[in-house]
């Protein structure tokens, strides 16, 4: 029975899993471009569909370019390719006559904490910036200058000025989900309202079924008849380690180093603060092995698949238990410790709805998250979090989540703490926890193994354990006896390409 080294928070504990147990491990690193500011270029001269990019500038006119926070890929990394393709169309912009004086880039967090001077520097490399002289603004989801915009068919909705009061929008952004990125950023410089007016996919992976994509589509539809729109979408390879542990988790020779590393056990007998500080610490790398452009909706569905053929894992038939492994910091930018919320949208919202084609988890089946599920909720930044919790720690029904969510709407100074960047918007704690409902309503149960906090566990209906061998055990007792396994190693989630 082979011991495999899985990620718990900041702990990596050796466990037990069964010969025939299927580990989920991301490929192997892809071959990276070379030059991405020259691909960049090169696939706005040839896009996908649509004009050409010098068949749309107006000289001396403004441009919008549209980015998102780096929130994804998970883990992050210091250095990100989105950081060159940023440079690389102001340059092509100034080049054909836009200059760079007038352009504004945007960046649109949607409901995430909004992003700090340091942040916003981080947009483009520290030489990029120095030289950059247009203008940079952090949409504000909560805002009173948003402006409407009509939608067909639909109520209208309240969107940045930037996106309005320009000459051409140029979206920059990575092909990671069907739900960011590509027209989807159009969606997160709304207002509040609109952001949270569709319910997520059971995939993060199928862009035609997504009803985020298709409302961030008529979006960027209804903005290219004020102004031309080209989208540019990146395909990222997986965050890889540099160093000693160089190929994990995609690769058997780390993991089999990392087993018998006694650095391992040194790091799980460090306090929670300083393993987390040495495992933020650890190098790691991100590179770009495509780029396309062209209408946003088009190149981002375009990127997304190759994407997935690139960095996708087969999985031959259905699992009945699928172990799912959390980080110690989330998916929004910045970083923070996981809460009991947090860490179900991440394994639950986001690991479990990284597939194609059908769901790897047999109907009925048994999710295991790995993690603590302690509580870290604060005055700061988990303040909204803590909110919502209570509300489902008192039931959390259907009525009582609409309630909430209108208090939040209405909450004066939680809306002045994220408009000052302390805090996430108030409903970001409830998107986060719907993102989690297609597999809450696929999975029969959730067993949440070296849990320290049941209470915790209880109030989101999930099951406590004390160890991932129990858990294990508790979920073949549940299938009869026997049952097919599923193990994710460690972030970053490979996307499952099931048949």
């Amino acid at each position: 029975m082979p011991r495999i080294p899985l990620l718990s928070g900041s702990r990596i504990p050796l466990v037990a899993v069964a010969d025939d147990a299927v580990l989920l491990a991301p490929p192997a690193r892809l071959d990276p471009l070379e030059n991405v500011a020259a691909a960049v270029g090169e696939a706005l001269r040839y896009p996908l569909s649509g004009s050409a990019i010098d068949a749309v500038v107006t000289p001396g006119g403004r441009a919008t370019i549209v980015v998102e926070p780096r929130s994804l890929p998970l883990p992050g990394v210091p250095a990100d390719p989105r950081q060159d393709a940023v440079a690389a169309v102001v340059d092509e912009l100034d080049r054909l006559g836009m200059p760079a004086d007038r352009h504004t880039i945007l960046v649109s967090g949607g409901l995430e904490r909004r992003a700090s001077r340091r942040e916003v520097e981080a947009v483009l490399r520290p030489m990029q910036a120095r030289d950059f002289r247009g203008a940079v603004v952090v949409h504000d989801a909560a805002g009173t200058d948003l402006l409407p915009i009509e939608l067909p068919g639909g109520p209208s909705a309240s969107i940045h000025r930037a996106l309005l009061e320009t000459d051409l929008v140029v979206c920059v952004t990575a092909a990671e989900t069907s739900e960011r990125g590509g027209a989807c950023a159009f969606l997160a410089s709304c207002g509040a309202g609109t952001i949270t007016a569709t319910r997520p996919a059971p995939s993060l992976l199928a862009s035609s079924h997504s009803a985020v994509g298709t409302l961030a589509t008529t979006i960027a539809t209804t903005l290219s008849r004020r102004a031309p729109v080209i989208g540019v979408s990146l395909v990222l390879d997986h965050p890889h380690l540099t160093g000693g542990y160089r190929g994990y988790p995609s690769s058997p020779q780390a993991v089999a180093a990392l087993r018998r590393s006694p650095i391992r056990r040194l790091l799980n007998l460090l306090p929670g603060v300083l393993r987390e500080q040495a495992l933020q610490r650890l190098g790691r790398e991100v590179a770009a092995v495509g780029v396309l452009a062209g209408p946003p909706a088009v190149a981002h569905a375009e990127a997304l698949l190759r994407g997935v053929s690139l960095r996708g894992t087969p999985l031959v038939g259905q699992l009945d238990t699928i172990v799912v492994p959390l980080p110690w910091g989330g998916i929004h930018e910045p970083r923070e410790p996981l809460n009991p919320i947090t860490a179900a949208a991440t394994g639950l919202g986001h690991a479990m709805r990284l597939w194609r084609d059908a769901s790897p988890l047999a109907e009925g089946g048994t999710i295991v998250l790995l993690h603590d599920l302690r509580r870290a909720f604060g005055a700061g930044p988990q303040a909204p979090y803590r909110a919502l919790f209570q509300v489902l720690r008192d039931g959390g029904s259907d009525e009582q989540l609409a309630a909430g969510r209108d208090g939040a709407m209405l909450d004066e100074r939680a809306l002045a703490h994220y408009r000052d960047g302390r805090a996430p918007h108030p409903l970001l704690p409830y998107v986060d926890w719907a993102s989690c409902g297609p597999t809450l309503d696929r999975a029969g149960r959730v067993l949440v193994a070296g849990c320290r906090d049941a209470g915790a566990a209880r109030a989101l209906g999930f099951v406590p354990t004390h160890s991932i061998t129990a858990a294990i055990e508790m979920a073949r007792g549940v299938a009869g006896g026997s049952h097919r396994l599923g193990v994710f190693l460690a972030p970053p989630y490979a996307p499952l390409i099931v048949s």
